[in-house]
């Protein structure tokens, strides 16, 4: 259970790092287009991410799988930036489950990229360990726990703002979506690999 505990504390501290802030902007610009009311589409979208990045998380940390770790560093503003850029342009009525639908996938199909990056940093706790089951998944549940107090967060940030501030959610979303382009491009920048 202590091996447990250590490993669950090092995921949500990881996802909760501002050093690392590459994943607590994903995870904005993610909620970035929805408000407390939609807290159940919001809890499954990013748990899509989870799945995504667990997927990939395993499979790194067990080196089934290889990959250039310069390219993963810059691929993951890139799933920033693209998510930011896309809800400057979603209509009203985006929310709507068919839309939403759309998004499920994609935050799955990022989360695997972003798999990649949390393996160098899973893999270099682990060390030469051979037994990492119950290290994976802790890491993974505290992940997901950062993820959801992000999410929680962010979602009463808009409650301030829009409910409470009388900002029009649109304006909210441009914002948002459009700081965490800009600091995405400049992550971009600064993680080019060529």
């Amino acid at each position: 259970m202590e091996e447990f505990t250590l490993f669950f504390g090092l995921g949500l501290r990881h996802i909760l790092d501002l050093r690392g802030s590459d994943h607590i902007l994903f995870v904005i610009a993610l909620t970035a287009l929805f408000t407390i009311s939609d807290w159940k589409k919001v809890l499954i979208l990013v748990t899509a991410f989870t799945i995504g990045h667990s997927i990939t998380l395993a499979l790194a940390t067990l080196r089934v799988i290889r990959f250039n770790s310069d390219l993963i560093e810059f691929l993951i503003p890139v799933t920033i930036f693209l998510t930011a850029f896309f809800n400057l342009f979603r209509q009203k009525g985006a929310g709507r489950p068919m839309k939403a639908q759309v998004n499920y996938y994609f935050a799955m199909f990022f989360g695997l990229i972003h798999g990649l990056g949390f393996s160098n940093y899973l893999r270099s706790l682990l060390g030469k360990d051979e037994t990492i089951v119950t290290q994976l998944l802790a890491f993974n549940i505290g992940l997901e726990i950062g993820q959801i107090v992000i999410v929680i967060l962010f979602l009463l940030a808009a409650i301030l703002v829009v409910d409470i501030g009388g900002v029009a959610k649109r304006d909210w979303r441009m914002v948002i979506s459009s700081g965490v382009a800009a600091i995405a491009i400049t992550m971009m920048y600064e993680t080019k690999f060529w």
